[in-house]
């Protein structure tokens, strides 16, 4: 009985069931509006193009002059900051301890010249007018010896040798009183002009020194170059900064005012484009959201393109017409910030 009717009723049931599971697990397709409006163009005719959102000094990478330890970061990802102002610091311990060595230098030159210039001292002429009269003294006394033994009329009393001796005893006196009054005239005269001359360019140099050595060591202090906003900060205090083309800038800033945004022009459409034609940006997410820009400059000269979507459908081997327009003031955007930027085109 069950093998008459029972199989063939679990085989209904299992269709039905089979039935209704396929028709539950079924999709169903529904419209739905999207999320988000795509961008779209208010003009009949356009050229298109994606922007990314730069301050109007474009970004500004900071580096270091010279290889050094970084010591103190002094600001922040959105701090303003004005020219001239301090962004970061690097170890200047052997630079300072140098600076002082240049600075005793100076002093050093400078205690030299005022000695120069302040010679003689009053009270270096005394003895060296005693030394004068010594001397005279010495010669008086020298040519009295000579004449008492020329006195002598017998030549046999007298010896040649003790002659001779007296003479050149009085020569040896008179030579040494012109020694002494030749000192005297040098010492009363002063500093030769020369020895001034070089002792004060000894100071100069020794003061130029210390002019260099403060140089390099402003040197280590890296400045804003222009009044603007830190948008980026990648080092921190330890850290090793190299002097060379980074990778990754050290700091990152930008000018303030109103922003711009440079739009890839694709090649194939440059020739479409106008300078005084109208434009007008949505950011990315938000189409409804739509800014006129005012034209700034274009930049003639072709480039591989560099700014990508992410798009799949995107060639990265495009070469692209960087043109640069300038955002309102009141433009709720973001430096870095993709947007859609649509440029009327002639009919």
């Amino acid at each position: 009985m069950f093998a008459k009717y029972g199989v063939p009723a679990l085989a209904i049931l299992a269709l039905v069931f089979s039935i209704i599971s396929v028709r539950s697990l079924t999709p169903v397709e529904v419209a739905a509006a999207p999320p988000q409006e795509p961008p779209s163009s208010q003009f009949q005719r356009q050229v298109g193009g994606v922007g990314m959102v730069e301050p109007a000094s474009e970004d500004i990478a900071i580096g270091v002059p010279v290889p050094g330890l970084v010591t103190e970061v002094l600001v922040r990802p959105g701090d303003v900051v004005q020219k001239g102002q301090a962004l970061l610091r690097l170890d200047d311990r052997h630079l300072r301890a140098e600076l002082a060595l240049r600075l005793s230098n100076v002093e050093v030159a400078a205690n030299r010249l005022e000695r120069l210039k302040g010679s003689p001292r009053p009270e270096e002429i005394p003895p060296a007018e005693a030394r004068v009269e010594q001397a005279k003294a010495q010669l008086a006394d020298a040519e009295s010896q000579l004449r008492m033994i020329e006195a002598v009329t017998d030549r046999r009393a007298v010896r040649a040798e003790d002659l001779e001796k007296r003479r050149w005893a009085v020569s040896a006196a008179r030579a040494a009183l012109h020694e002494a009054e030749s000192s005297l005239a040098l010492l009363k005269a002063g500093t030769w002009r020369p020895d001034l001359s070089v002792a004060e360019a000894e100071l100069e140099q020794a003061r130029r020194q210390v002019e260099r050595v403060k140089a390099d060591l402003d040197r280590l202090t890296v400045t804003a170059p222009v009044s603007g906003v830190i948008l980026q900060v990648k080092i921190r205090p330890g850290e090793y900064a190299a002097a060379a083309a980074l990778p990754q800038p050290l700091i990152v800033m930008g000018s303030q005012g109103p922003l711009h945004v440079r739009v890839d022009v694709d090649e194939k459409d440059s020739w479409r484009f106008k300078q005084n034609a109208r434009a007008y940006a949505a950011p990315r997410g938000n189409a409804k959201l739509q800014f006129p820009l005012s034209f700034v400059r274009m930049e003639p000269y072709v480039v591989p393109k560099r700014n990508l979507t992410g798009d799949t459908m995107e060639r990265t081997d495009t070469r692209v017409l960087q043109v640069i327009y300038r955002l309102p003031e009141n433009a709720a955007v973001l430096v870095g910030q993709q947007m859609d930027v649509f440029i009327e085109a002639e009919q």
